[in-house]
C-alpha cells in the first residue's frame, strides 16, 4: 500500500484562502489526501465569511484554528500550495509549489468571497485529479 500524498495549503493569516482550499481538499480527496494548512502570521481565528461560504458548499471549517506553517511542515509535505505568503515558505529541493495568486478574502463581503470560493475549487480538483492519478513516488 502506498502512503498517501502531503498537501500544504498556506497563506498569511492561515484563516481564509489555506482553510477553504484544505477544507475541498478533505472533503473532495474523501481521505485519499492528507491535508494540512499553515500560515506566516496566523490570525486568531477562521475568517466567518469564509466559514459562510464553504458551509453553502456543505463543507463545515468552522472548527479550524490557524496554525504557524513550520519547516516540518513544508519538508514533510509532498506539494506545497502558497497563497500570498511571498518569500516566507520555506523551500526544499525536489518538491512540487504552486503559489495561487488568489484574492485574500478579509474584510470582502460573502458576495465577492464566492468567486474567490470557487476559483479555490477549482484549483484543488485539478490538483487532485492530477495527485491521485499520478500520486508521489
Amino acid at each position: 500500500m502506498t502512503e498517501r500524498p502531503r498537501v500544504l495549503f498556506v497563506c498569511v493569516h492561515n484563516a481564509g484562502r489555506s482553510q477553504m482550499a484544505a477544507g475541498y481538499a478533505r472533503a473532495l480527496s474523501d481521505g485519499a489526501v492528507e491535508v494540512r494548512s499553515g500560515g506566516s502570521e496566523p490570525g486568531d481565528q477562521i475568517n466567518p465569511v469564509a466559514i459562510a461560504a464553504m458551509a453553502e458548499e456543505g463543507i463545515d471549517i468552522s472548527e479550524g484554528v490557524p496554525q504557524l506553517m513550520t519547516t516540518e511542515a513544508v519538508r514533510d509535505s509532498d506539494v506545497v500550495i502558497t497563497m500570498g505568503c511571498g518569500d516566507v515558505c520555506p523551500i526544499f529541493p525536489g518538491k512540487r509549489y504552486e503559489d495561487w495568486d488568489l484574492t485574500d478574502p478579509s474584510g470582502l463581503p460573502i458576495d465577492r468571497v464566492r468567486p474567490i470560493r470557487d476559483e479555490i475549487k477549482r484549483r484543488v480538483e485539478l490538483l487532485l485529479r492530477g495527485l491521485l492519478n499520478n500520486p508521489p513516488r
